[in-house]
């Protein structure tokens, strides 16, 4: 494995690459077709720290990834997104092949959007978090929207600024999260079957889970540790979960902390303190607090 690169700016990826110039400072439109052979090799094995965010259409050319903790090789039409402070190793590279599909990278610095309405919102868009086995699957008919809406950026940056160029580069930049997020709850409802696996496999692990001696030990589970098990991302497996079932990961570990909070209270007569501590809260207040307020009563009145 290489040294560590980390990405701080767009003029910085352009010199990598040996891309032309770029056009503005904080937002940059790279096609894959027009990335020179020679400057992908040199950055094979080397973690990648970006600090921008990235919206990825692959076309079969790219180098595949190692991304989170496994390899992938993305197919033609997939679509990937990511966060600042997310790492990535490009590990070999894919032969390249002449093709009509279209590959780009939409890459943006955190200060485009720093003063506008988009980034009090940005964390709604769940997907930057999630890996990259968990990437957008487009229809052709839905390469062509989301092209359509880069190409519109592109054209829009390349013009001389005005007092407007912000605000409608980020009004496109938005219009594109928001198709993300519209073919994802498409993909969501696609996968519905083997989605409602993933559900029944999750309540099976967090029955288990509140069933054996784990809790004592280990505590609440926390959702990391949960979607780590299940092999997802945190986002990616609460958005699932919240598709299928209307709670996500955390409304579901709450509701088996409760009903087996519930089976303590009416099977003993051990203090509500006791109970509290055998189901992982340091403190007994929160776990009162908790359980008020997700059943309207207190342990105690529960209890009577």
């Amino acid at each position: 494995m290489g040294e560590k690169l980390e990405l701080d700016s767009i003029s910085q990826i352009h010199e990598m690459i040996e891309y032309e110039k770029p056009k503005h400072p904080l937002i940059t439109l790279i096609e894959t077709s027009k990335i020179p052979s020679n400057r992908i090799m040199p950055l094979v094995d080397r973690q990648i720290l970006s600090n921008l965010y990235s919206i990825n259409l692959k076309n079969g050319q790219e180098c595949e990834l190692l991304y989170g903790r496994n390899h992938y090789d993305f197919e033609e039409g997939s679509m990937m997104f990511t966060a600042p402070g997310q790492c990535f190793t490009p590990f070999t590279q894919s032969k390249r092949v002449e093709t009509d599909k279209p590959g780009w990278s939409l890459i943006f610095h955190p200060d485009l959007i720093r003063k506008s309405s988009l980034a009090r919102k940005i964390n709604e868009y769940t997907f930057f978090s999630y890996d990259s086995h968990e990437a957008l699957h487009l229809s052709d008919q839905e390469i062509k929207t989301v092209t359509k809406v880069v190409m519109a950026i592109k054209d829009e940056y390349s013009q001389n600024i005005d007092v407007y160029s912000q605000d409608l580069i980020i009004s496109n930049l938005e219009l594109l999260l928001n198709y993300g997020k519209r073919y994802y709850g498409r993909q969501f409802i696609t996968r519905s079957n083997m989605n409602k696996d993933i559900v029944i496999k999750f309540e099976d692990f967090l029955r288990s889970y509140f069933q054996s001696q784990t809790l004592e030990s280990q505590g609440i589970p926390k959702v990391k540790y949960c979607a780590r098990e299940m092999g997802y991302s945190s986002n990616y497996l609460s958005d699932l979960l919240k598709k299928e079932t209307g709670k996500n990961t955390q409304e579901h570990i709450y509701f088996y902390l409760i009903e087996k909070a519930k089976n303590l209270l009416l099977a003993s007569e051990d203090p509500v303190s006791s109970i509290a501590y055998l189901l992982g809260f340091e403190y007994p207040q929160h776990f009162s607090k908790l359980f008020k307020n997700k059943t309207g009563m207190s342990p105690t009145e529960y209890r009577k």
